[in-house]
């Protein structure tokens, strides 16, 4: 007797779908909550001119932003490209982070079930960790357990980045 060999394709495709159940995401809520959220973004008086003054073209923008939430959510390997790279130029920190997750936070319990909540805001929460401590190791800045990154962290270590 042979067991059958599933694909990689078989195997994401299986995870997505088991999300799918647990939680109720689809790629519909997705796209709500990313519109959502960048609507509350733009309007925001902190985190708001960090992406204004990058972004003057928003769709393409949202667009990938709904592919990077369907791969970190669903699993379904859409999204292919380097988050990390992406943020380490950019003049923030922990506040920066906090007011990130706040607003990501308010979106999904406003919009979401409160199962599919959790499910993003469990993600997005690992997410601002990780950029955090990538952006304060590349300024080589280590953080200690329940410190923060600050912007006078980084000036202090100006020039010493890789």
């Amino acid at each position: 007797m042979s067991i059958p060999v599933k694909s990689g394709a078989e195997r994401r495709a299986e995870i997505t779908a088991a999300i799918q159940t647990e939680t109720g995401i689809d790629e519909a809520m997705i796209e709500r909550l990313v519109r959502a959220f960048y609507v509350r973004v733009r309007d925001d008086a902190l985190i708001g001119p960090i992406f204004s003054a990058r972004i003057t073209d928003w769709e393409p923008h949202l667009q990938q932003m709904c592919a990077f939430w369907s791969s970190v959510a669903l699993m379904t390997g859409r999204y292919h490209g380097q988050p990390m790279r992406k943020h380490l130029p950019l003049p923030i920190d922990g506040r920066h982070f906090d007011r990130w997750l706040a607003l990501f936070e308010a979106t999904a319990r406003d919009l979401c079930p409160p199962k599919a909540a959790d499910h993003f805001i469990e993600r997005a929460r690992r997410i601002a960790e990780s950029l955090e401590l990538g952006i304060a190791g590349a300024h080589n800045v280590l953080l200690g357990k329940g410190e923060r990154l600050r912007r006078a962290d980084l000036d202090d270590n100006r020039g010493s980045a890789p």
